[in-house]
């Protein structure tokens, strides 16, 4: 799921802080894995069913001298990141956003060169620093927007949207002709509208990120950021999301769009096959469930960025380090983790997965961003411009401003964002 750095709240931050006193070193990666070690995960839901429960018995059978607790945190990411102020947090854990790339090597154990592991992984761009390697991704994802097909066909939509009006008219016409919710923000749980910054490279733009950061207002018609944001404040602006959505709630949305109550939501691909499930769980057809890309072409096609998901990490303070990489390695290269989320395998060479034939279908050009220069430039920015990009806040407050629960409108909010990112990026390069 969300996947970068965010400023989530003032005790994750602290934590952080804290943190930078209180790492050292547990001992060497080298040796023969053996030992008890404790695996953090924020997929419950997977320990509920018995599914991690297979992959240990898996691993343990390959590594008869280790021995696997899993531990399923519901709130994974401000939990963790307060646990990052103690050496408390697990021999295994997937690398929470809060944690800047210059931050990596106080948490974490280097895992190699980033140049040679790229032989068999991809998606390595978010977790390396310095040529060092710290987390393998779990599973790869690509950005779009997940959407109920027979709603949008009882609608009389027929074809996908090209650009972010005719993604309005095509709620409107769900909202005039069907009883459903045209577009659920989940605003409540506020994480799934980070889902909105995933979007970015949807231009075809794979710069675009080096490109925000050259810019002293990217909140101006013509970028990523004005396009992506500006769609979000217009739907909810224009009526065409739910009336309250102060009692959103995420696990009650996958029903909701799966039986066609709700029609429309901006996530990763990720969430195809929990929306599947749902549809199946409520007796609907699974195969309503679609996944179309941002409404915007460049040169006749669409885009859509890939990256990692989760990323694995072997805490620095691990006492059982040979047997925490063990695990690294086996989960993100043997384990069937991937294929049972219907993602992208993080392995090079891998075939798209069926999940993602509706992107095939419509020729979707996947893009996945450049690697930084600077690798903490982006973040240094907008946390000192205290924008938190791919967190809930500052979209949480958008969404107040165009439903009237917010002072200001579109145009001076967007001003606001501009002026305190110059200050920022001021500040930043002075």
């Amino acid at each position: 799921m969300a996947k970068k750095h965010i400023v989530i709240a003032a005790v994750a931050a602290s934590a952080l802080l804290l943190a930078g006193c209180s790492t050292g070193g547990g001992g060497s990666s080298d040796g023969t894995p053996s030992g008890e070690i404790t695996v953090l995960t924020n997929r419950t839901d997977l320990i509920k069913d018995k599914t991690y429960a297979g992959y240990t018995a898996a691993f343990e059978k390959i590594y008869p001298k280790v021995t696997v607790k899993v531990q399923g945190i519901t709130d994974y990411e401000g939990q963790v990141t307060t646990r990052l102020s103690t050496k408390n947090y697990g021999d295994v854990l997937g690398i929470p956003s809060s944690v800047t790339p210059n931050q990596l090597p106080q948490f974490f154990e280097p895992l190699g060169d980033t140049a040679k592991l790229k032989d068999t992984y991809r998606f390595l761009n978010d977790k390396s620093y310095k040529g060092k390697q710290y987390g393998l991704p779990t599973f790869g994802n690509a950005n779009g927007i997940l959407y109920n097909k027979r709603i949008w066909k009882e609608a009389g939509v027929t074809s996908l949207p090209k650009t972010p009006d005719e993604f309005i008219a095509d709620l409107k016409l769900i909202k005039s002709k069907t009883d459903a919710i045209p577009y659920y923000t989940n605003y409540k749980d506020g994480w799934p509208l980070s889902s909105w910054q995933g979007q970015q490279g949807f231009s075809g733009n794979a710069d675009v990120v080096a490109d925000r950061d050259k810019n002293k207002s990217p909140w101006t018609p013509g970028t990523e950021q004005y396009t992506t944001d500006a769609l979000l404040y217009s739907v909810v602006h224009d009526g065409l999301s739910e009336s309250d959505p102060t009692t959103t709630a995420w696990e009650g949305s996958k029903g909701l769009l799966a039986t066609g109550k709700a029609a429309t939501a901006v996530l990763g691909s990720w969430a195809i096959v929990q929306f599947q499930q749902a549809a199946k769980d409520a007796g609907a057809d699974p195969a309503d469930i679609g996944f179309m890309p941002m409404p915007f072409q460049t040169d006749g096609k669409f885009h859509s960025n890939i990256g990692g998901d989760v990323n694995l990490a072997v805490n620095v303070n691990s006492k059982n380090k040979p047997a925490a990489r063990a695990w690294v390695d086996w989960f993100t290269t043997k384990s069937t983790f991937a294929a049972d989320s219907g993602a992208l395998s993080p392995l090079v060479g891998s075939k798209n997965p069926a999940t993602l034939q509706d992107f095939t279908d419509a020729d979707v050009q996947y893009v996945e961003l450049n690697a930084a220069k600077n690798p903490t430039l982006d973040s240094d920015i907008y946390n000192k411009a205290q924008i938190d990009l791919f967190g809930m806040l500052y979209r949480q407050k958008l969404v107040d401003i165009a439903r009237g629960a917010a002072p200001g409108d579109m145009k001076s909010y967007f001003a606001d964002l501009n002026k305190q990112w110059a200050d920022a990026l001021a500040s930043v390069k002075s």
